[in-house]
């Protein structure tokens, strides 16, 4: 299958912009099919040990300059272009643009703020158990050209999509998933239309026989979409696809079709999970899935670590990593599911994002303690003793300059048959490598 790739390569001079996971699975591939005339790398870190068959490695501040001296640039994700696309003599292309020109018919793309390695992770469970031939990919760690070779015309493909994956993709998912937009990655894409725009990619190069399952949060405009549009939602809000709290439980509304969350078997917990699941649930209809089937591999999912993840108990209180909570949106998620919980820690790197609407919230949660980390959480401290004179239970606050403090002080002052956890609504960078990271630590200060 990778000889698909082969119009894109063939006798071309080609450039890897940037050289880390997904650099190397396209040198791999390319090394492989060897019909291109040569391949550089421009990374900003210092050179490695150049693999061989490369011709060299450019590197520094400069590193981008050398764009238009090639016929190809094959561009990670993580790296920032520093000028618009269209001013490039060169073809950008990336990892995920060629794949989805190769295989767009058979790909499930799911992107979003918060939620899609929920719904990629679980649409994947859903279908292998159900037995269909399929693959995961994408931002999920798992580069789409590692996967060329395990494709044939009957995989279903679900992708995981990022706003920089997205971001100069001409060609979109023949299902695309958008889960919610929510104030995120400003200080990469400075404002919130730019982040929206790359986010519409999902579904902006679609075809009328395509479907965009979209959140009613998050509706693009009308005249905008071309594809078949599902508006999902929560509690009547939901056009075509809707999930409901009903007195005899949580109810998936569907195209004349209704299933009951079977939500005491299985281990994903609160509304915003329900309404991820009733996102599954419609795609998997639209498959041909039956709801029997559909239930059984639901009982079996097993959550992505670092999403509201029991972690354990210690002296009486419950513990609970919400690590993956960057935005004020999770962290209010996370304490209307936990209505036990008598600890929140809150903080991390200080992105600029507004902390208003996290603020009037807690004013009104009854949570007990509050602790507040890191630089973020010194400025929620003062924004609220500065602007929130309103502010409910100002004695609940905590100040906490890192983790490890913010877990002492949170063991010293939770009440046993409590919970207490990590919902920071702040990113972890210049703390922590990652998310994953923050949680790990969590765990290790909270059982040391």
């Amino acid at each position: 299958m990778i000889e698909k790739i082969d119009p894109w390569v063939r006798g071309k001079k080609i450039l890897l912009l940037g050289f880390g996971r997904e650099g190397k699975s396209t040198w791999e591939v390319l090394r492989r099919l060897g019909t291109f005339q040569s391949v550089d790398i421009a990374d900003q870190s210092a050179p490695g040990e150049l693999p061989e068959g490369i011709g060299k490695w450019i590197s520094g501040p400069d590193y981008q300059s050398c764009l238009n001296d090639y016929d190809v640039v094959f561009k990670s994700p993580g790296v920032v272009l520093e000028k618009p696309v269209q001013d490039y003599s060169c073809q950008i292309l990336s990892q995920t643009e060629v794949f989805f020109r190769c295989f767009r018919d058979q790909i499930i793309g799911i992107t979003g703020t918060k939620g899609k390695s929920t719904i990629t992770t679980l649409l994947y469970h859903l279908l292998k158990h159900a037995g269909y031939d399929t693959v995961l990919a994408g931002n999920i760690g798992i580069p789409v050209f590692d996967l060329m070779e395990e494709i044939v015309p009957e995989t279903k493909i679900v992708c995981e999509l990022s706003c920089h994956q997205l971001e100069y993709m001409t060609v979109s998912p023949h299902i695309g998933i958008l889960v919610n937009i929510h104030e995120e990655h400003l200080d990469h894409y400075g404002t919130m239309e730019k982040y929206v725009e790359a986010k519409h990619h999902i579904f902006k190069n679609q075809r009328p026989d395509d479907i965009l399952i979209c959140n009613v949060q998050c509706l693009p405009e009308e005249g905008t979409c071309p594809s078949g549009l599902i508006r999902a939602g929560m509690d009547g809000s939901g056009k075509e696809l809707d999930v409901v709290q009903e007195q005899d439980g949580t109810w998936v509304h569907f195209r004349g079709k209704s299933f009951c969350i079977p939500t005491d078997e299985i281990k994903l917990l609160g509304q915003h999970n329900y309404f991820d699941i009733g996102v599954a649930y419609g795609v998997c209809s639209i498959l041909g899935m039956d709801d029997q089937v559909f239930a059984r591999g639901l009982k079996t999912y097993e959550p992505l670590p670092h999403r509201l993840q029991y972690i354990g108990e210690r002296e009486g209180v419950k513990y609970y990593d919400d690590s993956i909570s960057t935005i004020c949106t999770t962290t209010i998620q996370a304490l209307k599911t936990l209505t036990d919980a008598d600890t929140v820690l809150i903080g991390g790197m200080d992105r600029g994002i507004d902390y208003g609407e996290l603020i009037q919230f807690l004013s009104g949660c009854p949570v007990p303690h509050i602790v507040l980390m890191e630089a973020t959480g010194r400025r929620i401290y003062e924004e609220i003793g500065r602007d929130y004179p309103e502010f409910a239970g100002r004695d609940r606050l905590i100040l906490a300059d890192h983790l490890e403090e913010a877990v002492r002080a949170a063991r010293s002052v939770t009440r046993p048959g409590h919970s207490c956890v990590l919902s920071p609504a702040a990113a972890s960078y210049g703390i922590f490598r990652n998310f994953e990271e923050r949680g790990e630590a969590f765990s290790r200060y909270v059982f040391e």
